[in-house]
C-alpha cells in the first residue's frame, strides 16, 4: 500500500481489526529505514542492563543495609506513582490500608523497650499477609492457565475479561508478598536486636537460657518431644529451642537462614519435611528474585530512555 493512503485514510470508516492493519502498517512505514538506530539502541538497552546489575550486586554486598532500605522504599512508592497515573483505584485503597497498619506494626516493632506481645503480633501479620499473598498468587496464575486453555468459555467468561482478572490477582499476590517480607525482614531485625539474643555483628548481648526462645524472648513450656495445643517447640542442629511458629516466621517471613542466637545455618528442609510446606520456600525465593523487577527495572528503564533521548535516537 503507498505511503500516502497509509497516513491519508479515514480511520473512522474502518472495523476495529482493518484500523488495527492500518495502524501496523503506518509503524512500519514510520520506522522503515532506522534498523542501524534500532540496533544501537538495543546495545545501549544491554550495556546499561550489564552495567547497572553488576552495580547492585557490588552495592547489595558492600552495603546490604542501605541496598535494602533503598530497594524497600522504592518497592512501596514506584508502584504509587503508577498507580495514581493510571486511575487504579483498587489498587490504591489497598495500598493506603496495607501501609496503615503495616506502618503501626513496624512502629510498634522498632520501640524500646519492646512491648512482650509485639513480636508475635509482628509475625502473626505478616504471616497473614505471606499466606494472603501466595493464595492470591496461585488463584491468577490458575486463573491466566485457564484462560490459554480456553476453560473460560466453560463459565461464558470472555478470554480479556478472564485474562485481567489473572493477571490482576497475580500482580496482587506478587507485590504485596515482596513487600511484606522486605518489612518482615527489617522488623524482625529490631526485634532481635532489641531483645538482645540477636546482633547483625558480633556476640548476643544477653545469655540464652534453654527454656526461653531467642526470637521472641518468651518462656518456652512446651519440651521439645512432646505435642503442643497450640504449637510445638522446635530444636535446631544446634540445639538451641525455639517456638515453632517464631522460629518458621523468622526463616520464612523474616528471610533468615540461621540461628538467631549462634547464627548456625538452619536446614530448611529438615525443618520443613512436609512435601506440602515446602513450596512456601520456593515461593519465599521466588519472591526475593521479583524484587529486582519491580524496584530497579522500572529505574534501569527510565535511565535507558535518557541515554536515548540525550543521544538523539528515537
Amino acid at each position: 500500500m503507498p505511503l500516502w493512503i497509509i497516513f491519508k485514510v479515514d480511520m473512522s470508516d474502518l472495523s476495529p481489526e482493518e484500523q488495527w492493519r492500518v495502524e501496523h502498517a503506518r509503524m512500519h512505514a514510520k520506522h522503515r529505514g532506522h534498523e542501524a538506530m534500532h540496533a544501537e539502541m538495543v546495545l545501549i538497552l544491554i550495556a546499561t542492563l550489564v552495567v547497572a546489575q553488576l552495580l547492585l550486586v557490588q552495592w547489595k554486598q558492600r552495603h546490604p543495609r542501605s541496598y535494602n532500605m533503598v530497594t524497600l522504599f522504592q518497592m512501596w512508592v514506584v508502584p504509587l506513582y503508577f498507580t495514581v497515573k493510571l486511575h487504579w483505584w483498587r489498587f490504591l485503597v489497598i495500598w493506603i490500608l496495607f501501609s496503615a497498619v503495616t506502618a503501626f506494626v513496624t512502629f510498634r516493632a522498632t520501640r524500646k523497650p519492646l512491648v512482650q506481645t509485639t513480636p508475635r503480633l509482628v509475625y502473626k501479620w505478616f504471616l497473614l499477609i505471606y499466606k494472603i499473598s501466595y493464595a492470591t498468587g496461585i488463584v491468577g496464575y490458575m486463573a491466566v492457565m485457564f484462560t490459554l486453555f480456553g476453560l473460560n468459555l466453560l463459565f461464558k467468561i470472555k478470554p480479556e475479561d478472564a485474562m485481567d482478572f489473572g493477571i490482576s490477582l497475580l500482580f496482587y499476590g506478587l507485590y504485596y508478598g515482596v513487600l511484606e517480607r522486605d518489612f518482615a525482614e527489617m522488623c524482625a531485625d529490631y526485634m532481635a536486636s532489641t531483645i538482645g539474643f540477636y546482633s547483625e555483628s558480633g556476640m548476643p548481648t544477653k545469655h540464652l537460657s534453654d527454656s526461653v526462645c531467642a526470637v521472641c524472648g518468651q518462656q518456652i513450656f512446651v519440651d521439645v518431644s512432646e505435642e503442643g495445643i497450640i504449637e510445638n517447640t522446635y530444636r535446631l542442629s544446634c540445639n538451641h529451642v525455639f517456638h515453632e511458629f517464631c522460629i518458621r516466621g523468622w526463616c520464612i517471613v523474616g528471610k533468615k537462614q540461621t540461628c538467631p542466637y549462634c547464627k548456625e545455618k538452619v536446614d530448611l528442609k529438615r525443618m520443613f519435611s512436609n512435601p506440602w510446606e515446602r513450596p512456601h520456600v520456593m515461593y519465599g525465593q521466588l519472591l526475593d528474585w521479583l524484587r529486582y523487577l519491580v524496584a530497579w527495572q522500572p529505574v534501569i528503564i527510565g535511565l535507558v530512555q535518557g541515554i536515548n533521548y540525550i543521544l538523539g535516537l528515537e
